[in-house]
């Protein structure tokens, strides 16, 4: 089955998140069967990657987007755990600072995409200038507006210059969201991963839900088009990443290089 295929959200479709069942596990059950693939998947990355980095020629740019505590961090820490960091960079983008505030909003975002030979991998992106800042109205409308043209024609160059993108679109009810908060506030070991900032956004859960519906909408291309991951059940958003990332490496093929010079003259004295 081509999870690729299955959770891809067409081009140019105006969606609703509604629509999309978070406790989705296209059929695999936990344990068993999915573990396997999970685990076949991330020893497959390895030797995509490296045959990426060999190769040279080209990019993979990661994107994970999702309400807080829909496991963009879980999603790093357990699918890209077979990666060589020396191939790969995690980038966090938080509140912009001061200089990065003074240039456009895609300035810090191009800064860190990755270089071919690499897999970049981004927790929250360039979106949550279409997402945060719609949402608390940071910009006026005309602004932020404007930026899912921009978007959109950005990820156009990156991909016509070598740069593979993923979107991932981790999605969590409000309900899971609750309880996964609860689990942070009673595991002293987690308390640091939570803040009064987050339990007061889920005020604006609603919003946020419109804000990521446009995002979705107007920013899945032929191209570069997004993926929405149920992700109620964190083994299968593990697998269904995943597996997603196997299908697009393998797409791009990567082979490695033959030499430039004629081996059989080599002597190792």
């Amino acid at each position: 089955m081509k999870l690729g295929k299955r959770f891809m959200v067409k081009p140019h479709t105006r969606l609703r998140l509604g629509e999309f069942d978070p406790d989705d596990t296209a059929g695999f059950e936990k344990g068993g069967e999915a573990h396997a693939r999970l685990e076949k998947n991330i020893s497959r990355m390895e030797d995509l990657q490296y045959r990426l980095y060999a190769e040279s020629r080209h990019a993979l740019l990661i994107i994970l987007q999702g309400m807080d505590a829909s496991g963009k961090d879980g999603t790093v820490r357990h699918v890209m755990s077979g990666l060589n960091p020396q191939g790969c960079r995690v980038t966090s983008f938080k509140v912009p600072s001061a200089e990065e505030a003074s240039h456009d909003f895609l300035w810090r975002i191009h800064q860190a995409v990755p270089a071919h030979g690499q897999i970049g991998i981004f927790n929250r992106s360039h979106y949550e200038d279409v997402l945060v800042v719609r949402v608390h109205q940071l910009v006026p409308k005309s602004v932020w507006s404007a930026r899912y043209d921009q978007i959109n024609a950005f990820e156009k160059l990156l991909d016509e210059n070598g740069v593979t993108i993923l979107k991932f679109f981790l999605h969590i009810s409000k309900e899971e969201q609750k309880e996964r908060l609860e689990e942070r506030l009673q595991d002293s070991a987690r308390n640091w991963k939570i803040s009064p900032a987050d339990l007061k956004e889920r005020e604006h859960w609603d919003d946020y839900v419109k804000a990521y519906e446009t995002v979705l909408s107007r920013c899945s291309t032929s191209a570069v088009p997004w993926y929405v991951i149920p992700s109620n059940k964190k083994w299968f958003r593990n697998l269904a990443v995943s597996q997603i990332i196997v299908e697009t490496l393998e797409q791009m093929n990567p082979k490695i290089p033959k030499a430039t010079f004629d081996i059989s003259k080599l002597r190792v004295r």
